[in-house]
């Protein structure tokens, strides 16, 4: 009951309609009084109140505080106004009411911020479930097959390879534990997606993808699935393996994709133990030139760091809508709290510095964001620029009004396989 309950969709269908429509009826009813010039001012008041707090809101957490490293959107704002007025209505219904009145107005209070925080939620359609919502994992542990003996990887597998008759119609998704033996990383439990072509009898070892989500978020193989099943539909099946990393250990915190004294060695966790027990447990080819680095956002950043500190470890990059640096957002606190002050310490860790005097030619990368994104783009357009200047064969690509949501999400990681399957091997050359 509890799983069913946590796997429940709260972005399309029924459950979120529902909720908003419970909200919308409350309002109705909160409204609803004997229609007295001090009932009207007392409601106007109240639609007053609640238009101050979102605004403090606004103030506090998005400007002052930087919560979430970009602007929430015009939409998102509406939805959190609406929220704080309903509520504030809610609370007007406690004066000069009958009792019954004061319990129901106070039980609509919780029925308020639900809508509203499924309402937002939905507008970034990233946590489709209401477990990824509260970032408890919902997936459970996949069965893997043990990796073949095969000595080497077959570079034109879309030429040679033959689906067979027990190929299924859809990969599939799980959960597996990384162990943090180098690092000693707190990471949470990583999702898995392993293509059709992987669950049939004979697997061929396919290219790796590690994968990672922004912060707040959740190593969720969703996304992955979501994208990569109707492309290996088209391709007898062919995908390659992801691992969906936790590079955050806390949805809260952001480790910076580093090794520090303040989070926890972030950095080996991915580059050394998720490497480690990919080679170990999965059946994937072991020639680094078909292992691709992948994120969006926080998790683009972090994709972008490896590649560049790492090349000999992955030769392809995919960088959705990705931030230009670590701490990018709060680079202050991070300069003060993580670097100690030390500002060439910190200016270390950043890509752009970290590429200078380097040859990327044996690199493939992936960048891009959406086309209306007005945080991310000009950091995509720079972060593409300096990746070129650099030798790297660069793709830049901007989702059609995809912002900073699910839209270009999905976007990125279509035009990211795009490019890298002929390059995978595992589609005829472009």
């Amino acid at each position: 009951m509890f799983d069913a309950l946590l796997t429940t969709d709260v972005v399309d269908g029924p459950v979120i309609v529902a909720v908003l429509a419970l909200a919308g009826v409350a309002v109705a009813f909160l409204l609803v009084r004997r229609p007295t010039a001090r009932w009207l001012l007392t409601a106007l008041s109240a639609v007053a109140a609640g238009l101050v707090v979102s605004v403090g809101i606004w103030l506090v957490a998005v400007r002052w505080l930087d919560l979430f490293g970009t602007s929430l959107g015009l939409v998102n704002y509406a939805w959190i106004t609406a929220t704080c007025c309903a509520v504030a209505l809610a609370v007007a219904n406690l004066w000069r009411s009958p009792r019954w009145r004061k319990i129901v107005a106070v039980a609509c209070i919780p029925v308020f911020i639900a809508a509203g925080t499924l309402a937002v939620n939905a507008t970034y359609g990233i946590n489709r479930t209401l477990g990824n919502l509260l970032s408890i994992s919902t997936d459970k542990p996949i069965r893997l097959t043990p990796p073949t003996a095969a000595s080497g990887y077959d570079t034109q597998l879309w030429k040679h390879w033959t689906p067979p008759a027990d190929l299924p119609e859809h990969g599939k998704t799980g959960s597996q534990v990384i162990p943090n033996t180098g690092s000693g990383f707190p990471s949470r439990p990583a999702g898995i997606y392993l293509p059709p072509a992987a669950l049939v009898k004979n697997p061929p070892p396919l290219p790796l993808v590690v994968m990672l989500m922004g912060q707040p978020g959740n190593p969720d193989p969703y996304q992955a699935a979501a994208v990569l099943d109707p492309i290996a539909a088209k391709h007898g099946g062919l995908a390659p393996i992801v691992i969906v990393a936790d590079q955050l250990g806390d949805p809260l915190k952001d480790p910076l994709c580093l090794d520090t004294k303040r989070f926890g060695k972030a950095q080996t966790f991915l580059t050394q133990d998720v490497v480690d027990w990919a080679q170990k447990h999965l059946n994937i080819t072991h020639d680094r030139r078909f292992w691709t680095i992948a994120g969006y956002s926080n998790g683009g950043q972090c994709a972008l760091s490896i590649a560049v500190k790492r090349p000999d470890l992955f030769s392809n990059l995919i960088d959705i809508s990705g931030e230009e640096f670590p701490g990018s957002d709060h680079e202050a606190a991070v300069l003060h709290d993580v670097f100690g002050g030390d500002r060439d310490a910190y200016e270390d860790q950043k890509p752009l510095r970290l590429m200078r005097g380097k040859d990327f030619r044996h690199t493939i990368a992936v960048f891009t964001v959406g086309s209306d994104d007005a945080m991310y783009r000009p950091v995509a357009l720079r972060v593409a620029a300096a990746a070129r200047q650099v030798g790297m064969n660069v793709d830049y690509h901007e989702v059609h009004n995809g912002g900073h949501v699910q839209k270009a999400l999905t976007g990125g990681l279509q035009e990211g396989f795009r490019v890298l399957y002929p390059v995978l091997g595992l589609a005829a050359p472009s």
